[in-house]
């Protein structure tokens, strides 16, 4: 008895434990999702719900019977897909910095790398169209230098530009994660047992073939759950790099789906609109989600949820 009592007390006690993440993840995410009832409303900001505002599915059918409002969003499913895609296709790219970064012998200079690479993550969009303004606008320093240089006859405007702008946000996107993101494979990394290691320096593997043959294979595990993970978010961008980015120039190439919903309620006045657009958004989310997880259940033999 004093044993059982002694189990409850602790599976108690460690409940209590993770409390307050499940109250955070309850209030956060969702208690939020109170706000769907919007989408079955015509409403208007700041009016209160009332029954005769009631539309029904008006809004869900607005979206696909109206024909400027199905272009705008076949356009804006292009963007997410584009830049979605291209961060997927790249997804390899912190796994490789990171074992490369592992063979960095001297420890201050890979410590050194490791901060400077991962710094950026903390840094606002804000910020960093700050630093684009302040490099790349037509009075910029790469504008100086090349005019300087005699290289071009007039400044470039490249935030303004749309040519590879899928290919330019994915830069400034991989600048600012992509040394967060290698702090996974890097633990990964340490979990890797040295005796593999050492028994195939001792049989003459050098550096290349011991990261061919023990590390990447070793971390794999964890790039398939990131990859599959990405796989379920794949319509979700984020709003804040491509708000900021934004402009009337490149609008209709930046603007991805999150960034619509936003721009539809406080843009437009399409408070209930961008409200259906959000809730199918996340019906098809939580779709892609369940197949990736099935996948992963059908080639690893374990789900990631």
């Amino acid at each position: 008895m004093v044993d059982m009592s002694k189990k409850k007390w602790r599976s108690f006690r460690e409940f209590l434990y993770i409390l307050p993440f499940i109250l955070i993840v309850l209030i956060f995410s969702y208690y939020p999702l109170y706000g769907w009832v919007y989408a079955f409303f015509d409403y208007k900001p700041p009016q209160a719900l009332t029954p005769d505002k009631f539309v029904g599915l008006k809004w869900f059918k607005y979206m696909v019977e109206n024909p400027v409002k199905v272009k705008q969003i076949l356009q804006v499913l292009r963007n997410t897909f584009a830049i979605s895609g291209l961060s997927l296709l790249f997804s390899w790219f912190p796994m490789i910095f990171a074992v490369f970064l592992n063979e960095i012998k001297c420890v201050p200079f890979k410590k050194f790398v490791q901060t400077v690479t991962t710094i950026p993550n903390f840094i606002s969009w804000v910020l960093v169209f700050s630093i684009a303004y302040s490099v790349l606008n037509s009075t910029g320093v790469v504008n100086t230098i090349l005019m300087n240089c005699h290289l071009i006859d007039r400044p470039i405007d490249f935030l303004k530009s749309t040519e590879h702008i899928y290919f330019k946000q994915w830069l400034w996107l991989t600048w600012k994660n992509a040394g967060w993101a290698a702090i996974m494979y890097i633990a990964a990394i340490t979990g890797i047992d040295e005796q593999m290691i050492e028994a195939a320096k001792v049989d003459g593997a050098s550096r290349m073939q011991i990261i061919r043959h023990i590390t990447i294979p070793s971390i794999l595990p964890t790039y398939f759950v990131i990859v599959m993970l990405n796989l379920a978010n794949f319509l979700t961008n984020g709003m804040e790099q491509f708000y900021v980015f934004q402009n009337s120039f490149n609008k209709d190439y930046i603007q991805v789906l999150d960034l619509y919903v936003y721009n539809l309620a406080m843009g437009s006045g399409g408070y209930s609109l961008s409200v259906a657009v959000s809730i199918l958004k996340s019906i098809v989310s939580i779709i892609l989600l369940t197949l990736t997880n099935g996948f992963s259940k059908l080639v690893r033999g374990e789900g990631f949820i």
